[in-house]
């Protein structure tokens, strides 16, 4: 009797986790694909390629919208793509690093399916560009329904929203994180609420569950049938937060979300505005607001606009956590990252990408005027993202897993078809503003493309400067310099040499400390993050040397404090504050020989020029860094 009230006891707990879990899940997980019915029924009958609105298009746009739903989220993504978890994370880049080490049987293939995913991953600041963009004005646009009068001040609320939203950035979402749950809750509880009403007053929608109604749909439409799947897919965009926010908050509360309340929520809504349409097709210019009562717009307005930030706020978060791994792995220059919250280390704050992100969002509101012309522009980078998950997730399931290839084939087969038909489907898009998140997440691929391959060519030559620690081990017992009492420690890129700091140091000072460090950092890009105990490698040299080498994950960022304290436990007992830290500044010089086109050399040379300082990004006191020049030619 004792055992099972023990055991009752210990599984409240549990359960009470997981309902929190579960809650916060609702509220960043699935806030953008929950804004999608106030635009997505539109598009489809009212947007750039809108089909009429009759009885068989109604029910054929319906069927497609159940099965997109079913196939993407809940078969590809909750399902299988999930399994893809990076050590608990998710993501593309968590995806294209499980392809890195052992995943591939042809070694070739490797840098181009690197490539694809790295690709992907740009192409997500795309959308945290257009998301928040088209989210807040689809939202604010509900007003025009009360009155026309309120059309002139659409686009500066709409403004005025965005400007406070990018500036809260700063703050972080730790304090209103708590909000965004139970916002997201009473958002899909009217949406539930607003659907169920239509559908019983219409039964005859739900005969849109079955399949051949969206096959007849796409069989009579032809070419206009096709294009209208590229409205159809707004229904899933916020998809791939299921997968980037996997380390949040697990599989299981992501999965009992979406299963017991988000699905539902978001079908009943959608074949409310179906059942709608039936009876009223004339409501096909915004039949997710004509469902509401008159005096119901303003209230549904208000927490519209309140989820739709809750949406943007959660892809624009995630444009923070990719900068900051791809400045790990080495495919951006170091920025500033400041963390907004002591107990989780996830919730950072980039500046500069904040207000980039904020520019582009701004200048898209202004450029496109209205949320049907930003849908218009919605999915390529999208689609195009899923469509390189699809490809790398049976690289993984396939090579890393070892999954039969005739179990593995006929499902991303079957992944591949949807994902293409989307992404044929949103290529007329192009030629309607689709181009702007493809050029940006381009520009920022060749940026990163031109970082890593400068970082290549530096590292080499740096490599040429040094020697070993052994040959310089024999240089010093020839010549011996003059040891201060003191502790330093030298950055270097490579641990197998000794840093062109302390070469130079020993150069021009003709001194050495008592006890020198050789700090190298080594960032994997198989794991998103290293356990402390396994952080920190420390190797006596003799003669006073110590050899550091410290192992972080592509998603932490290191701190010099926190790596000293672990060191001191290996035997390094190193006083922080008294400490000297050697760095090497790179100065570039024009060559005969260029290594690489001038105009990327530029382009490079300009990143480095513009990069945060190590002393800033490893937090280092300013007053401990002495700092020399390393003269190299690109």
């Amino acid at each position: 009797m004792g055992s099972e009230n023990q055991q009752k006891n210990s599984s409240e707990p549990k359960k009470q986790r997981l309902a929190v879990l579960s809650l916060a899940a609702l509220g960043v997980v699935f806030g953008d694909i929950g804004t999608s019915p106030i635009y997505a029924i539109r598009e489809c009958f009212h947007g750039e390629y809108g089909i009429a609105a009759s009885p068989a298009n109604i029910l054929g746009v319906l069927s497609l919208i159940f099965w997109s739903l079913t196939i993407i989220v809940t078969i590809k993504y909750l399902t299988f793509i999930l399994r893809a978890d990076n050590k608990g994370e998710g993501g593309v880049i968590a995806l294209t690093s499980l392809i890195r080490p052992q995943g591939l049987k042809k070694s070739g293939s490797r840098p181009i399916l690197v490539s694809f995913g790295l690709f992907a991953a740009c192409l997500l600041y795309g959308d945290g560009m257009i998301t928040p963009a088209i989210s807040v004005l689809s939202a604010v646009e509900g007003l025009k329904i009360i009155t026309p009068d309120f059309a002139p001040f659409v686009i500066p609320l709409t403004i005025i929203i965005l400007v406070a939203l990018f500036f809260l950035q700063r703050r972080g979402t730790a304090k209103v994180g708590s909000l965004f749950g139970p916002v997201v809750f009473i958002w899909f509880t009217i949406l539930a609420l607003l659907g169920i009403g239509k559908v019983v007053a219409c039964p005859r929608i739900l005969a849109a569950f079955l399949p051949w109604h969206g096959i007849a749909f796409l069989l009579h439409n032809h070419l206009h049938g096709f294009l209208v799947l590229g409205a159809v897919f707004l229904v899933v965009t916020g998809a791939e937060a299921l997968y980037a926010d996997l380390g949040h908050f697990g599989t299981r509360p992501i999965r009992l979300v979406w299963i017991a309340f988000a699905l539902p929520a978001l079908l009943l809504n959608y074949f409310g505005q179906g059942a709608l349409l039936l009876r009223h097709p004339e409501a096909a210019h915004n039949p997710f607001f004509s469902m509401l009562p008159h005096w119901g717009i303003i209230p549904v307005v208000i927490l519209g606009t309140a989820a739709t930030i809750i949406a943007s706020q959660a892809v624009i978060s995630g444009a923070f956590s990719l900068t900051r791994q791809a400045i790990q792995l080495g495919y951006l220059p170091r920025m500033k990252i400041i963390h907004t919250a002591a107990r989780h280390m996830g919730q950072i704050y980039v500046p500069l990408v904040n207000w980039a992100l904020m520019v582009c969002t701004i200048s898209l509101v202004l450029g496109f005027q209205s949320s049907s012309k930003l849908a218009a522009a919605y999915g390529v980078a999208v689609t195009s993202t899923m469509l390189i998950s699809s490809v790398l997730f049976y690289v993984v399931a396939a090579e890393r897993w070892g999954w039969k290839k005739s179990a593995v084939i006929p499902l991303i087969a079957l992944f591949l078809v949807v994902d293409s038909a989307f992404f044929l489907a949103n290529i007329s898009k192009v030629l309607h503003g689709a181009w702007f998140p493809l050029v940006i997440g381009g520009v920022i691929f060749f940026m990163m493309v031109i970082w890593r391959r400068g970082r290549k060519i530096t590292r080499e030559q740096i490599r040429s400067l040094t020697m070993d620690f052994k040959s310089f081990q024999e240089m010093i017992a020839k010549d011996p310099p003059q040891r201060v009492k003191g502790q330093a420690v030298f950055m270097t890129g490579n641990p197998e040499s000794v840093p062109v700091a302390l070469l130079h140091n020993l150069r021009h000072n003709k001194i050495l400390h008592s006890e020198v460090a050789l700090l190298h950092f080594d960032t994997s890009s198989e794991l998103p993050r290293v356990p402390n105990d396994q952080k920190v490698e420390v190797e006596k040299l003799g003669g006073g040397f110590y050899q550091v080498i410290a192992h972080y994950g592509f998603m932490e960022k290191p701190l010099i404090s926190n790596l000293i304290s672990l060191a001191r436990e290996q035997g390094m007992d190193f006083d922080f504050e008294k400490t000297a830290f050697f760095l090497g500044r790179i100065k570039f010089m024009p060559s005969d020989k260029p290594q690489m086109p001038r105009w990327q050399s530029r382009i490079f040379t300009f990143l480095s020029r513009n990069e945060l300082d190590a002393a800033s990004y490893f937090d280092i006191p300013n007053s401990q860094v002495i700092d020399f020049g390393v003269p190299l030619h690109l």
